[in-house]
């Protein structure tokens, strides 16, 4: 995997992406990755549409959907954190770091999408659509997969094993309207199996149902 800092001309912008909110509660003055993440969780999949689009000329809508849900899904994006050593750069408190926070799949997630919003301001569109071709091969996306995104493949499991449907509960939104953050938990045989964060709900309740994926499906979460 290509080393991330080679991708900038403005090495700030990437330390900047690395820093966690915890982390900024022992640091006082330092902003967080949040705003980062916002932005790149857009660049991330208009550029993932794009490619999409042009190496599927057939396929409908839906199908697109659910590629791309898969392709950026928090599972896939963590472990390509991982691929660049993200989790190593991180800037943790002691509290997140002492809890596992380094392979916590939904804080690397954000990490990655939070460098990809650096990247954008760092070199525009073209420099992060060059960096997710180096991320994301075209081998990788061509391939047909599972394209059951990880709320249907709870709802699946969670049926299956007579808990009935996961129920998704909204336990705070904070923030303006325009950069929200939702906090979601997932409720599966009327039991917390997980939370999930994000900008949007959809993704708040994707990050849920992984974390209760691994919870309670650990021989064949995703």
């Amino acid at each position: 995997m290509s080393n991330i800092i080679s991708y900038f001309k403005n090495p700030a912008l990437l330390e900047l992406a690395l820093i966690h909110k915890s982390y900024c509660n022992e640091h006082s003055g330092l902003e967080s990755n949040e705003r980062l993440e916002f932005l790149g969780d857009s660049v991330l999949s208009i550029v993932i549409s794009d490619r999409l689009f042009r190496l599927f000329p057939h396929s409908p809508e839906g199908e697109l959907t659910s590629r791309r849900s898969n392709l950026v899904q928090t599972i896939t994006l963590s472990r390509k954190a991982k691929l660049l050593e993200l989790d190593q750069m991180l800037k943790l408190s002691r509290g997140e770091e002492d809890t596992g926070g380094r392979t916590n799949v939904g804080l690397l997630a954000n990490t990655f999408e939070s460098v990809l919003g650096a990247l954008f301001l760092d070199g525009g569109l073209i420099v992060c659509k060059k960096y997710l071709t180096d991320i994301f091969s075209d081998e990788e996306i061509l391939a047909d997969g599972d394209l059951k995104d990880p709320k249907s493949l709870l709802q699946e499991r969670s049926q299956a094993a007579g808990f009935g449907t996961p129920i998704y509960k909204t336990l705070s939104a904070q923030g303006p309207d325009h950069a929200k953050l939702f906090e979601i938990e997932v409720m599966v045989n009327n039991k917390s199996a997980g939370c999930g964060h994000g900008h949007s709900k959809q993704k708040a309740q994707t990050e849920a149902a992984v974390a209760a994926l691994a919870k309670l499906f650990p021989e064949n979460s995703i």
